[in-house]
């Protein structure tokens, strides 16, 4: 950094401190912030919470190897490949794909964790009792219980997220829910406001001036595709599920408002109505109108099981009704003639206790004690409202999860290569193929949208049987847009790099020839995959010109009837050669073909970005 951006850098640091110091001084309360804090943390510090940052990130820095390349760290190992990837499995919700994928979760996380921990509190009673047990010891609840809890979130999360999934992000979505319930727009203000306030000030103190050359971009998904909704969706319910259960060990219960709005403003505002597929090719698939219905209604029932009446769901004297309801329609199916003894009663007074009790229905009352209906009566009347929202919301929370298992229990029968220059790299096999089959998402697609069986691959791609892996980790089009990649492998303790490189020459008119070569370190490029021939939108003397890949080299290929086809290497650069009566010239990335005193480009050299 030059000497303006470190003066800059101290100059946003000192404005900041200056400014929280100033409104600090300037703010009025009966309380202070601390004493707040201390009510519920150790010392006011949200001691679990710094435990987990400093624990994510040295997965990243000592797992990941993000040590060795903070900006390239090992990912394909520790994604959540299935449930015969135990190593992904342990990792995925710890791990991280890049640093913008590590400062956003940390940031989620140093935003919405203090929350929760601080509704938790690190005090299971009143200051200043003893401790009843070793769990209840505030130190072990701050530096052992909220990090094993969170840990354990995580695994969780693997274990029943959708896909390989990689990142924190779905126990920040745990944090966010079990916040929310607690402590709704505090959460709220906080997850939407504060978190791109950090993110913008970390962004400042590391580079207080950002140049940016407008560029082309390459072709890649839209935004949400490539966000695990289902991961975000799990880590919400378990956290709502956990918030809900202390909300109600403690007898509390949220503003229905506050809630309801807290709950879509956070829906809405982190994406979780982005429902998603895959298309043939580079298709996607957006269902906003459905994310959007199913996302308010979660909204009202979440709310409904934390602020709902204790009041049955269905009332007493509606079950009995149907209930009477049903056995009259039994006994109306019979002839009067054969129910003699029931006339008989009903003429009678043994008829008085049922007028009582049609009566008691009709006032609301409750049955007499030894009457029939009062022996061993349970069904819906027992379930309040409350807690048939509560089971909705295990209901979700199971789907959720449950979608998950299918797919993470799928085991990878083939992991061969598809070109003998295939790099194998202890059980890892990265190839470079087109138009095969998506191992990672064909089959398992919801047929009545859009038929996924048969989805196919283009780019380079990693496989691994031990592991269970199937990854395209570079698509044909990402590497036409840049023409070189590399792909990092390896796992605890080592790691590899494979480099990727296309070159390739477009004939005039037509579609692009090209070469994929493969190598790691140290060893000599080979090549993985030659696309076809194209042919020249051009006719030099009645003659045609064809640009083909054989076996490595790019030629050129004349064609006429009086000389049949003729092959030649491209020349190098400046340099010329002659096939068929035509001489091609190759001036830094065109050839031109020249033949008795016309000169035409034929082919130009692909460019990259």
């Amino acid at each position: 950094m030059s000497a303006i951006g470190t003066a800059l850098t101290l100059l946003v640091a000192a404005t900041l401190a200056l400014s929280v110091g100033v409104v600090n001084r300037l703010h009025r309360s009966e309380r202070r912030w601390r004493d707040v804090a201390t009510d519920r943390l150790v010392l006011g510090v949200p001691w679990g919470t710094l435990v987990v940052l400093t624990f994510v990130f040295c997965v990243y820095l000592f797992v990941q190897d993000g040590s060795t390349d903070f900006s390239d760290p090992v990912t394909i190992p520790y994604r959540a490949w299935s449930y015969f990837s135990p190593l992904g499995i342990a990792t995925a919700s710890f791990a991280h794909a890049s640093p913008g994928h590590l400062v956003g979760n940390m940031a989620g996380t140093a935003v919405a964790a203090p929350i929760a921990e601080y509704a938790w509190g690190h005090y299971s009673g009143d200051r200043g009792e003893e401790p009843a047990s070793w769990w209840t010891t505030p130190w072990v609840r701050a530096f052992v219980l909220f990090p094993g809890v969170v840990i354990a979130v995580g695994l969780i999360t693997s274990l029943f997220s959708l896909g390989p999934v990689i990142g924190f992000s779905g126990v920040v979505f745990a944090f966010a829910a079990f916040a929310l319930v607690h402590y709704p727009i505090t959460t709220v203000v906080a997850m939407l406001g504060v978190q791109g306030m950090l993110l913008t000030i970390y962004r400042a103190l590391r580079t207080p001036i950002h140049t940016v050359v407008a560029q082309p971009s390459p072709p890649s998904p839209p935004s949400w595709a490539g966000i695990a909704i289902q991961g975000h969706a799990l880590g919400f319910f378990i956290g709502l599920v956990l918030g809900i259960l202390l909300l109600d060990r403690r007898g509390r219960r949220p503003d229905a408002l506050r809630l309801w709005l807290a709950v879509l403003l956070f829906a809405f505002s982190k994406g979780l109505w982005q429902i998603y597929w895959f298309g043939q090719g580079n298709t996607f698939i957006l269902f906003q109108g459905p994310g959007v219905v199913i996302v308010t209604t979660l909204a009202l029932v979440i709310t409904l099981a934390l602020t709902a009446s204790e009041n049955p769901l269905v009332p007493r004297r509606l079950e009995r009704a149907f209930a009477r309801g049903r056995e009259s329609g039994d006994r109306s199916s019979e002839s009067p003639l054969a129910r003699p003894l029931e006339l008989a009663v009903r003429s009678g007074e043994a008829g008085a206790p049922r007028l009582d009790r049609i009566r008691d229905l009709a006032s609301g009352g409750e049955p007499t004690a030894g009457t029939d209906d009062d022996r061993g009566f349970s069904g819906l009347s027992s379930v309040s409202r409350r807690g048939a929202a509560f089971m909705a919301v295990l209901a979700v929370l199971s789907i959720v999860a449950g979608m998950a298992v299918p797919v993470n229990l799928l085991v990878l029968e083939d992991a061969s290569a598809t070109s003998s220059a295939a790099v194998e790299i202890e059980d890892y096999t990265v190839d470079y193929a087109e138009n095969v089959e998506n191992e990672l998402v064909s089959g398992i697609g919801i047929d009545a949208v859009a038929d996924d069986a048969g989805l196919e691959a283009s780019g380079v791609i990693v496989a691994s049987e031990r592991r269970n892996i199937w990854q395209e980790v570079v698509t044909k089009s990402h590497l036409a847009f840049t023409g070189h990649e590399t792909v990092a492998v390896g796992g605890p303790g080592w790691r590899e790099t494979v480099h990727v490189e296309r070159t390739g020459w477009e004939p005039v008119g037509n579609a692009t020839v090209y070469q994929v070569r493969l190598w790691t370190d140290g060893d000599d490029p080979s090549v993985a995959y030659e696309s076809n021939e194209s042919r020249a939108d051009v006719r030099i003397d009645d003659r045609t010109v064809t640009v083909a890949s054989s076996d490595g080299t790019f030629v050129l290929e004349v064609q006429s009837n009086e000389t049949g086809t003729v092959t030649t290497p491209i020349p190098d650069a400046n340099e010329s050669t002659t096939a068929g009566g035509i001489t091609f010239e190759r001036d830094v990335g065109t050839i031109y073909a020249v033949s008795n005193g016309t000169e035409l480009a034929v082919a130009s050299e692909e460019s990259y970005n």
